[in-house]
């Protein structure tokens, strides 16, 4: 593996009451974005290495309900502007699968990158407005809704399924214009534990698709349930994955706790 390449760290901020790792919520009893928090919280992961910073304004975890595009704006609008106030250089990222919230942050905030966990599925607007608007897009497979996932399961090989559907989804983004795409390969998503371990043991095999991946395991249920703790508890298995995933040529790193991976980062250059 390459010893340059350009490894990154995005730091996961959730406007949001009910995402499983509750320290990273940053939603007010009110059931309005606590700002203050969330600007905070995004310092912090600035200064501790973070190169992105993640929003989502709806929860992706299984069984989840989403909130709506309009809920998810009036969320995520006056956090963009404060997060563009006090750190205007800051990389952001937006976890959506709305086009129209893509087009209104884009007016918004300008250029940033979408992190789409439908890789353009659940909004037949979205891969088209991307391409129009010549943004930077991460594809992350799963199969159907947040609350339906779990049950989808039935994969003959997870990696074999993962690839496919890139290639696939490869021709579609060309179709659509989007020339810099992003592999998220959706541990945790539309698979079991069994299967996501696999999928991780396999990762490099998608390299062969020639696209930056990105990995989130942070804190996620393939650790937690596992060992039979809680996401609080993961932190140490959760770094053992990243090294895991760095290994097998992961280029972005999807986390809660950014300190520790850029700690982890730092060891896994030093032992190449």
């Amino acid at each position: 593996m390459d010893k340059a390449r350009n490894i990154q760290i995005m730091g996961i901020v959730n406007l949001t009451d009910d995402s499983y790792f509750a320290p990273s919520r940053c939603l007010g009893t009110d059931g309005m974005p606590d700002i203050g928090r969330t600007v905070g919280m995004v310092g912090k992961m600035l200064s501790e290495g973070a190169d992105i910073i993640d929003i989502g304004a709806c929860s992706t975890r299984p069984g989840s309900e989403p909130v709506g595009e309009e809920e998810e704006w009036r969320r995520l609008e006056p956090v963009l502007k404060a997060i563009k106030d006090s750190f205007p250089d800051a990389v952001i990222s937006i976890d959506t699968w709305w086009a129209s919230v893509v087009e209104k942050a884009a007016g918004l905030i300008g250029p940033f990158i979408v992190n789409d966990i439908s890789a353009g599925e659940d909004d037949p607007g979205m891969l088209p407005a991307v391409g129009r608007l010549g943004l930077q897009y991460i594809a992350m497979h799963k199969r159907g809704t947040p609350s339906t996932m779990q049950s989808l399961c039935n994969y003959g090989n997870v990696t074999s399924e993962v690839l496919q559907y890139f290639r696939k989804f490869a021709e579609r983004a060309e179709k659509a214009g989007i020339k810099d795409w992003i592999l998220d390969p959706g541990v945790g998503f539309a698979k079991d534990i069994g299967q996501n371990w696999q999928l991780l043991r396999e990762l490099e095999v998608l390299r062969t698709l020639g696209h930056r991946i990105l990995v989130g395991v942070s804190r996620k249920s393939m650790i937690y349930r596992l060992f039979g703790i809680i996401p609080e508890e993961s932190l140490a298995q959760t770094q053992v994955l990243h090294f895991a995933a760095l290994e097998r040529g992961a280029d972005i790193l999807r986390v809660h706790d950014v300190a520790e991976a850029a700690r982890t980062i730092e060891a896994y250059r030093r032992l190449m």
